[in-house]
């Protein structure tokens, strides 16, 4: 089977095909990655500490499911399919709450506990046949990484080993690299939610590669001038952008930050590392703070994308003015989505219909289309 993206026309050696327009804005193509990807996958759902106490509750789109994530009353995190068992009304209709000890279905009132079980019905004492297990919530497969709840809607989900912490591994090199930050322990100093009207694809796209950093990102670039050329911290193995020699921190201005993560290696200070955990998270590590998107695709042309900044908890919990470093990765995320906004028109152009080409510094991002092409069983015509 072919699963990379071929031009029609013969192009450079130096270039490679990315995949054709209609990839980027068909209705189905969109429909088959729901579910392949985002409803096979697993996907990183809320941040844990969110859902701090017993009884609060989220509810998050995955594909095309709604996702009720709760904190039970003895402290775990659990995860069920967001649909009442009697006749389908969706149970929790906000995006967030909670309550202090069940989940009522607004519709006839059917009652869960916060591990998924029926509890309470209207006339359920009239029936006592009816298992309140088998008619609790379907769970949904959770797990925890970095502080964060991954959910997978699939009947037996993939190695959560291989396809997720190996992706670290993948662009770190090894296991330890990534736990030197102590994601799951840091807090939350800022969130950013834009809503992005571009295709999920090109968003993943533009954070694999840094062709375009030195035209739109000159603050970025002032504080790791490497990547004015072009070469993306995500080309190689085990290596980190070096900060500037003026630059004494990841901030809009270079100035100072905060002190360096307690576990951080030397061969790690003053660096900057990108890692893509697909389908649709990245992650960004720097001395003093990690950032975390997580992408919440909505459409073929739209995608929600929740940013977080994290601290060491005493940096948070000192009121310290975080504002610098938060406005360096705002720039350049409002920057990278209003060009991918530009580009999502010109997706269904007939300039494009058989798509574009990656040049060499890109050329990491043909084998993200390959692997797309490969989990939706094959090109589309």
């Amino acid at each position: 089977m072919t699963t990379t993206p071929v031009s029609p026309s013969p192009i450079s050696p130096s270039l490679i095909a990315t995949l054709p327009g209609h990839y980027y804005t068909d209705p189905e193509i969109f429909r088959q990655e729901q579910e392949s990807l985002f409803e096979s996958m697993w996907f990183c759902a809320v941040r844990s500490g969110d859902l701090a106490r017993p009884g609060a509750f989220r509810t998050v789109q995955v594909g095309r499911e709604s996702v009720l994530i709760t904190r039970s009353r003895t402290g775990e995190l659990r995860a069920f399919l967001n649909i009442c068992r009697h006749r389908g009304a969706r149970l929790c209709t906000e995006e967030s709450g909670e309550v202090r000890r069940t989940l009522q279905c607004p519709y006839h009132a059917w009652t869960y506990d916060l591990d998924g079980k029926l509890v309470a019905a209207p006339n359920l004492i009239k029936m006592p046949d009816v298992d309140r297990v088998e008619y609790g919530l379907v769970k949904v497969a959770l797990r925890e990484w970095l502080g964060y709840a991954w959910v997978c809607l699939a009947d037996e989900p993939p190695s959560f080993e291989e396809t997720v912490m190996g992706a670290a591994v993948e662009r770190l090199g090894n296991a330890a690299a990534i736990e030197h930050y102590g994601t799951e322990k840091l807090a939350l100093g800022k969130r950013i939610t834009y809503d992005v009207k571009a295709n999920w694809k090109l968003i993943v796209e533009n954070f694999m590669e840094c062709y375009h950093c030195a035209t739109i990102h000159p603050e970025l670039v002032d504080v790791l001038p490497e990547f004015a050329e072009g070469y993306a911290a995500q080309y190689y193995v085990g290596h980190g952008a070096e900060f500037g020699e003026d630059i004494q921190g990841f901030t809009v201005d270079g100035s100072e930050g905060f002190g360096r993560l307690p576990d951080i290696a030397d061969d790690q200070d003053r660096r900057y590392y990108a890692i893509t955990v697909k389908p649709t998270v990245f992650i960004n590590l720097v001395p003093d703070h990690v950032i975390l998107h997580r992408m919440f695709p909505l459409a073929e042309d739209r995608t929600v994308v929740e940013c977080d900044w994290l601290y060491a908890p005493e940096v948070v919990e000192s009121g310290a003015d975080v504002s610098k470093s938060v406005e360096l990765f705002h720039r350049v995320n409002a920057q990278d989505f209003e060009a991918c906004e530009r580009t999502q028109p010109a997706m269904a152009s007939r300039a494009y219909r058989n798509g574009g080409v990656l040049v060499p510094t890109e050329h990491h991002i043909g084998i993200f289309h390959e692997w797309l092409i490969q989990q939706l069983g094959g090109p589309s015509a």
